[in-house]
Formats: structure tokens, sequence, C-alpha cells
């Protein structure tokens, strides 16, 4: 059984995100666990539920591009497709630089649309073939900020502290009423941001910092 996929949608048209909705619902293995309208949506969004993939449109309140800036910063962990009416190439590229990961036309099918977001969520990349998809070479390379823990949210850190203590996740959920798995789940943005392998190499370089301070 292939393992359920987590999707924030993020347009401002309701009717649009409802068939949408009904589309990926249509298979078990698709679950939308939030929807917004505007940039702002977008990150709080993915802050709270780190979902799989985030479907955003380009032009929403505050920006799409801006919106999707925001959630590749600060939640590497999930991947993010437009889905929009713009063909505009210079549109494909600026999505592509800032990060997407998939840039879908809205006139797409629903079995075209579940199995490029399946594609993208298990690592793939995508352009509608005919916005040029030579363009995909074309991906940004990220700035990162001197050290990779000023990328952290606070409650990243809370549980980075929590690790380079030598506390399991259990303990860790349990000192700050998360569940573990939730734990897990911000572990797994943790080591993204930081570029580490592991829990353990993630404890090294922040009692590293720690050091420094």
């Amino acid at each position: 059984m292939s393992e359920l996929v987590r999707v924030v949608l993020i347009d401002d048209h309701p009717l649009f995100r409802e068939g949408v909705a009904v589309t990926l619902g249509v298979d078990s293995a698709w679950k939308i666990v939030a929807e917004g309208e505007s940039a702002d949506d977008a990150l709080r969004l993915a802050l709270a539920h780190l979902p799989d993939v985030m479907l955003l449109d380009l032009h929403i309140p505050g920006g799409g591009l801006n919106a999707l800036k925001a959630v590749v910063a600060a939640c590497p962990v999930t991947r993010v497709v437009m889905l929009t009416v713009s063909e505009d190439e210079a549109h494909v590229l600026a999505a592509l630089k800032a990060g997407a990961r998939g840039y879908l036309l809205k006139g797409v099918s629903g079995e075209e649309l579940r199995r490029v977001v399946r594609a993208v969520q298990a690592g793939e990349a995508y352009v509608t073939p005919s916005l040029a998809a030579s363009m995909l070479h074309e991906l940004t390379r990220e700035t990162r900020p001197t050290s990779p823990l000023d990328e952290l949210t606070p409650r990243e850190r809370q549980i980075l502290e929590g690790v380079a203590a030598g506390r399991s996740n259990k303990e860790i959920a349990r000192d700050l009423d998360l569940t573990e798995k939730t734990v897990k789940h911000y572990m797994t943005n943790v080591l993204q941001k930081l570029q580490v392998r592991n829990r353990v190499e993630a404890a090294l370089l922040a009692q590293k910092a720690a050091r420094k301070e």
C-alpha cells in the first residue's frame, strides 16, 4: 500500500480548491490537510502541518512567488508544485529558481495531476511539456546563511536542543506536549535545513554552535 500523501492547497478561488480536493479525494492515498488563499496562509499552513506537497497558485494575495520562497526556506521537506494559468516562461523560470519542484497548468486532467504530484512527492521534478521542460536544468543554488541554525524555527530549535541533550523523540514529545510522530516530522525538516545525515550530526552541530555563543 502506498504511503499517504499529505497536501496543502493554496488558491484564492474556493471553487477551484474544491475541485482539486475532489480530484485528489478519489484516491485514499491523498489527504488535503489544509487549504488557504494567500501567501501568508501558505507559510502559516506549511509550518503548522509540514505537508509532503503544497499546490500553490502563482496569482494569490501576497504573491505566489513570495509564498514559494518563504515555504521553501522554512520547510524544505515540503515539495511545492505551482498550479496556475500562467504560461509565461519568465514565471516558470522564476518559480524553478525560487525552489518549485513542479510547474503545472490548471487545464491539466485529474489523472495527470495525481500522477505529477505523486512523482514530485517521490523526488522528481516536472514542468508541463509545452512550457519548455529544458528549464528544469535552471534550478537555483540557494545562498545559505552564515549558520544553517539560523533557518530553524523556534519549535525546531526546541527539538534540536532536546536531541543535543541526548533525549529520545519520545522524551522530547512528552516535554513539548507533541506526538512522537510530529517530533519525527520536525526532525526530518531539521536534518534537511542543516544538511546533515542524521540526528547525531545535528546534535554535534548544535553543541558546536552553543560553545561559540
